[in-house]
């Protein structure tokens, strides 16, 4: 499946009002405005709001062909807490890629580029079939 075809039909990332900037063979970026229902008890970003985005543009960065790419671990680093009317910005990179397991790192940066979080992914080539429709 395709990573525009898996993002057609990713209706988690479309309620977060994620939006694709990049999307090519291991390279992907998305953007991400923060809104006051994605704030914790602390007024700042839920962790696993910033972690989502970082697994989206992962996810993208990995599905660069017909086959089903998912992961298989992800590890994430918080550096900054941000606020509502942020805008955050995530950039997969592919790392390695050997046989059907893959390493990627994705780094998010506010608005003003400032380091928001940095996440390593590791991703696993399936024999999944890809939905249809």
């Amino acid at each position: 499946m395709s990573s525009q075809t898996m993002m057609r039909r990713d209706r988690a990332s479309a309620s977060l009002g994620m939006e694709v900037l990049a999307d090519e063979a291991g390279y992907a970026v998305v953007r991400m405005p923060v809104r006051d229902e994605m704030l914790n008890g602390f007024d700042i970003i839920h962790g696993g709001l910033v972690f989502a985005l970082a697994d989206t543009a992962f996810a993208i960065a990995c599905n660069e062909d017909e086959n089903v790419t998912v992961a298989a671990g992800a590890d994430i680093t918080f550096l900054r807490s941000t606020t509502s009317g942020a805008v955050l910005t995530a950039t997969a990179r592919r790392r390695v890629l050997s046989g059907r397991t893959g390493l990627y790192d994705v780094s998010i940066v506010d608005e003003a580029g400032d380091a928001v979080a940095e996440f390593r992914g590791r991703s696993i080539t399936t024999r999944r079939t890809p939905p249809t429709a």
